[in-house]
């Protein structure tokens, strides 16, 4: 039997690189840019047109990939994450003329937005500078409305969520083990292992992220978004050999932010979904009710599984850009704890990032990201308040298309900024 990955497709599938036109034009209404196709529309539409419908074994698969990423809380069970009385976006009277150097993994060249989205395949793309919305577009007949995928993008959302309940007294120091919190973990190599080294994801304990559908992240994705298990700590099991000590070397591992997700739960006593509306979904004034997946327990992933509308990612962006303060001034996450997220605890994670707490830190300190595969990402640049929040589906979970992204942001920020 062919064995599925719930987070990847195997690494030989080709990712979506060719620079094809995205077909028709864009229709504005009030700003707002759509339309129905994208590049490499044959990839992901019938021969109609039409988007096919997602099942919970094809949701990343390419023929039904946009509607999966933008449905994923109708296909797994997830708890709501209520919204409250939104905070008003102003909209730019037209799109400022933005450019960027091309990537040259998509082959190189000067473009401006709309060769962005004529070889890229984001689903929504949105540029704000404070409360005043520059860019807003949508391809593949995404709309406003469409909740989105966040895959690790949650990640950065956990680490926000540590902090609050740091504040609160609802878990004391970074250095306490994750077993003091989730009893279920006590003997464990991950119970071992203080909360500081999950958020920054040393640990020590073997994982391997590869994407290629044999690899942990494949089989921690089936024993809690596939329910393969009942959640918590069996559903770390197999996940119990340490190679390095806590702290001494950095290795990206989705298994870290879950053990983040359990501690929380144990801290608050009640869903995270629940915790996040409450201090930041609704104070930040978000539009849309969002989303968290869940595993059979009702533990929310924490690595992933936050569905949101665009602007609502936008608007987290902007929250962080403003040290956690909402639009009406309160302190929704102690502005002390997004510096921390935000500073390169890990000077070289990548050979381009560096990572904070379940944040990715740009070279020159000035931004950092939430990112996740496929193509989902929220840029943020906290001295202006410049966020560029992008959702895509990209084919493969390592695109390098994403160096595309990177670049406009790059453009973005240089003549925003």
């Amino acid at each position: 039997m062919r064995r599925r990955a719930f987070l990847a497709l195997p690494a030989l599938l080709p990712a979506c690189t060719a620079a094809a036109p995205g077909g028709a034009a864009f229709s504005f209404t009030g700003g707002i840019g759509t339309r129905a196709g994208g590049p490499n529309l044959a990839l992901y539409a019938q021969a109609d047109g039409s988007f096919a419908r997602a099942t919970r074994r094809s949701w990343v698969e390419p023929a039904t990939l946009v509607d999966g990423l933008s449905r994923a809380d109708e296909l797994f069970r997830a708890n709501p994450i209520p919204a409250g009385t939104p905070s008003p976006w102003r909209r730019a009277a037209s799109e400022p003329a933005l450019g960027y150097d091309g990537a040259a993994v998509l082959g190189g060249g000067r473009f401006d937005i709309d060769g962005y989205l004529d070889r890229n395949p984001a689903t929504g793309l949105l540029v704000a500078k404070g409360d005043t919305i520059l860019v807003e577009r949508y391809q593949y007949a995404r709309t406003p409305a469409h909740r989105f995928a966040s895959f690790s993008m949650a990640k950065t959302v956990t680490a926000l969520l540590v902090g609050i309940a740091q504040a609160e007294g609802a878990i004391g120091s970074l250095d306490t083990p994750a077993a003091a919190h989730v009893p279920g973990l006590a003997g464990t190599e991950y119970g071992a292992t203080p909360l500081r080294h999950l958020l920054t994801m040393s640990s020590g304990v073997q994982f391997r992220e590869d994407y290629d559908g044999t690899d942990d992240i494949a089989i921690l994705g089936r024993n809690t978004i596939g329910r393969a298990s009942a959640g918590g700590a069996a559903a770390l099991a197999p996940f119990n050999t340490r190679i390095a000590a806590p702290g001494a070397r950095f290795s990206y591992a989705s298994s870290e932010t879950y053990v983040l997700a359990l501690v929380l739960r144990a801290a608050f006593g009640r869903p995270l979904a629940a915790v996040l509306a409450e201090r930041v979904w609704a104070p930040m004034g978000a539009e849309a009710q969002a989303s968290w997946l869940t595993d059979a327990a009702g533990t929310e992933l924490g690595y992933m599984g936050v569905n949101a509308v665009l602007r609502d990612y936008a608007r987290l962006g902007l929250l962080m850009a403003r040290g956690g303060a909402t639009p009406a001034g309160r302190q929704a996450v102690p502005e002390a704890w997004i510096s921390a997220m935000t500073r390169a605890h890990v000077p070289q994670a990548t050979r381009f990032y560096g990572y904070g707490y379940q944040t990715w830190i740009f070279p020159d300190r000035e931004s950092f990201a939430l990112q996740g595969v496929r193509g989902q990402v929220v840029f943020v640049h906290p001295r202006s308040q410049l966020v560029m929040a992008h959702t895509a589906v990209r084919l493969a979970s390592r695109d390098a298309g994403g160096a595309d992204a990177v670049a406009l942001w790059n453009g973005v920020r240089r003549a925003l900024a």
